[in-house]
């Protein structure tokens, strides 16, 4: 059967790969409110993939997937990655968990503005209409009260949402050179060395239980994306992007059963908002994907 030819089983694979995501923030979350310092969860989320990663790769003799020619850019995209995930990890410890998984989903939002002023993409009225409606979903969600949403967690929360975006651009132009294992693990691992310096200031003295938090950090985060590159693989990034919004159930979810927060008003009015505004993003990248190949097939 053809690698791209799969369609279902590619939104099970994505489907279950938030489920994973919004595991690791849950621990993320449980991990701050221990006082665990967030460089120090970040180092564990890093280690742990790239152990793992090199420990397939020699056992299994693929040790020539880690050859690349473009080792700047690999360390470009981990410091600005670097930086991405503290501000995604640290937004969950601002805000409750519903809350911080919508102002991620903004990231397609800035994703156009960046394709448009980076890469000179052409955008059309579709896709800044996107844009406007996510940017206004934002401003329900933040509302007239700033007792839910801080904008300490607002400002974070976007910034994330925009790191992503950026990191997406990079990982589309590795992502005609490199395989997709190659990129997690020169992420996971040049991230380290960054890392590793707070572990000297914070300690590592945790009892089991903080153990078990972080290297279920590491664990879920490495499943998240194994799940998420597997998907691609076998469906369209159009199609299977829209399983990224049942997170927000997870979130809602979790938020609900282990912290005893439940979103406001605002933010189940913004939500769907934001939500929309992503869907319309994905179905407008899939009507240009579908002209761009029936265009080089008539070529």
């Amino acid at each position: 059967m053809p690698a791209r030819d799969r369609p279902f089983l590619a939104l099970g694979l994505r489907l279950a790969a938030m489920a994973t995501l919004s595991i690791m923030l849950l621990l993320v979350k449980l991990a701050g409110t221990r006082g665990m310092p967030l460089p120090e969860t970040m180092f564990w989320r890093q280690a742990i993939p790239a152990v793992l990663i090199l420990a397939w790769l020699v056992s299994t003799r693929r040790m020539h997937l880690l050859r690349t020619a473009r080792p700047w850019i690999h360390f470009r995209r981990a410091m600005i990655g670097t930086a991405g995930m503290f501000l995604t990890l640290g937004v969950v410890q601002i805000l409750p968990l519903a809350e911080a998984t919508v102002l991620g989903f903004t990231a397609p939002v800035f994703a156009v503005i960046l394709s448009a002023t980076l890469l000179k993409e052409q955008v059309g009225p579709w896709r800044w209409a996107a844009v406007v409606l996510g940017l206004a979903g934002i401003l329900v969600i933040a509302g007239p009260d700033r007792g839910h949403v801080p904008l300490v967690g607002l400002a974070t929360g976007i910034g994330a949402a925009f790191a992503v975006a950026l990191v997406s651009i990079q990982i589309r132009d590795l992502g005609r050179t490199e395989q997709p294992l190659t990129v997690v693990f020169y992420f996971s691992a040049m991230s380290l060395p960054a890392l590793a310096p707070f572990l000297v200031f914070t300690g590592i003295n945790h009892d089991p239980v903080g153990w078990l938090i972080l290297g279920g950090i590491g664990l879920s985060g490495l499943f998240a994306q194994v799940l998420m590159t597997a998907a691609l693989r076998i469906g369209v990034v159009s199609s299977v992007i829209v399983m990224d919004y049942s997170q927000f159930g997870w979130a809602t979810l979790w938020g609900w059963l282990v912290f005893g927060q439940l979103p406001p008003g605002t933010t189940w009015l913004g939500a769907p908002i934001v939500i929309a505004s992503g869907l319309l993003i994905a179905w407008r990248e899939h009507v240009l994907s579908r002209r761009r190949a029936d265009a080089a097939a008539t070529a």
